[in-house]
């Protein structure tokens, strides 16, 4: 669970709380996404859908972004829903950043941890897992 509002992140197992983090966000972050370029995070419920260990964010955890009600609600504004939304490490090559990076919100829409922290949330969770992003 994101919880943007807070800047934290919530990992659970079987319901209960096994690590909680402080994570960095989009350039916006107030408000959901409703297009793309508005650089804004998600609200709703999506999958972590595939993992990807050749990232240019150290390693990324894709998310469903968009889903049916995104689409749709995109297409009757005119616009395109946009995509590729993930919570993802440091850009390489700036890993040295480590929690610094918390300091701003910098990311184009994604959720953003430093380097070994998407290394634990990386072995942590498996694709098909749930997340759910609040406002």
């Amino acid at each position: 669970m994101v919880l943007k509002s807070e800047r934290r992140m919530i990992l659970y197992r079987g319901g209960a709380v096994l690590r909680e983090y402080k994570v960095a966000l989009s350039r916006a972050p107030l408000g959901a996404k409703t297009r793309e370029g508005d650089h804004k995070v998600p609200e709703g419920v999506y999958t972590i859908d595939a993992k990807n260990p050749h990232s240019d964010f150290h390693l990324a955890l894709h998310v469903s972004y968009p889903n049916a009600r995104d689409s749709a609600n995109a297409a009757a504004a005119g616009v395109r829903a946009g995509g590729d939304i993930e919570v993802h490490g440091i850009k390489n090559g700036l890993g040295w950043l480590g929690r610094f990076q918390r300091w701003i919100d910098w990311t184009n829409g994604c959720v953003a941890l430093t380097d070994p922290e998407i290394e634990q949330v990386y072995a942590a969770v498996p694709v098909g897992t749930t997340i759910e992003i609040r406002p």
